[in-house]
């Protein structure tokens, strides 16, 4: 058994899955699915979609996120040094205008550290982003983070125990109001070992999403029963 796995108890009432990506034809292709709370993107995934980051209308990006169903749209601060507050404020705005939750990430430097606690006098949701280590759960509780975004893919691939730290974070998070939404998974197998120790905030790839819903005996199984019904 693996050591870092607990007893625990997965309350699937507060699972929250949330698609990880800029492309807005994998929103439309997987958001109907119904089963993500929420979309998450930053400058990378942007670029990886074909789109330039400083030029988002961010208005467009939550009102479509909305219309799929949305309830948080979570999008990375352009600059931790400069303008900051003047972004933020523009993203919760335009969520306010959509209907939909806004949540601003913030990487986890110090100068992101210092931007985060003034971001977070504008009354919205703030998530610390690039963590990659647990103590850095320290500093989101004492900022008073909605939630960290630990990056468990490229831990294990830096040779870090993801695992372990993953488990530690939830030790020094416990009762805090700062929620994990594990970021950088490659697997859905992960996915099914984070939440034996009680995760239940995961962020995910398309290609991961796909890789989740999709399960070729039941496929067979549902054809089975079609070609019955038929007769």
């Amino acid at each position: 058994m693996d050591p870092h796995v607990t007893d625990v108890k997965i309350n699937q009432s507060q699972m929250r899955l949330y698609l990880d990506t800029a492309d807005c034809s994998a929103w439309d292709s997987l958001m109907p699915l119904g089963i993500f709370y929420g979309i998450t993107t930053n400058p990378l995934l942007a670029e990886r979609a074909g789109l330039a980051y400083d030029g988002i209308n961010w208005q467009d990006m939550a009102q479509h996120a909305r219309s799929l169903g949305a309830q948080e749209l979570h999008a990375q601060v352009v600059d931790v040094t400069d303008d900051y507050m003047r972004w933020a404020e523009a993203l919760y705005a335009a969520g306010q205008k959509a209907g939909i939750d806004c949540v601003v990430k913030v990487p986890l430097t110090i100068d992101g550290i210092r931007a985060a606690s003034e971001i977070k006098t504008l009354g919205g949701k703030v998530l610390m982003t690039a963590c990659y280590h647990s103590k850095q759960m320290f500093t989101a509780t004492a900022l008073g983070a909605d939630y960290i975004a630990p990056y468990f893919g490229r831990m294990h691939e830096a040779g870090l125990d993801a695992m372990a730290h993953m488990a530690q974070m939830r030790a020094i998070g416990a009762g805090s109001h700062t929620r994990i939404l594990i970021a950088s998974l490659r697997s859905v197998d992960q996915m099914v070992d984070l939440a034996m120790q009680g995760h239940d905030c995961f962020t995910l790839a398309p290609a991961i999403a796909a890789e989740l819903v999709y399960e070729t005996q039941t496929d067979e199984a549902a054809a089975d029963f079609e070609r019955a019904a038929k007769g």
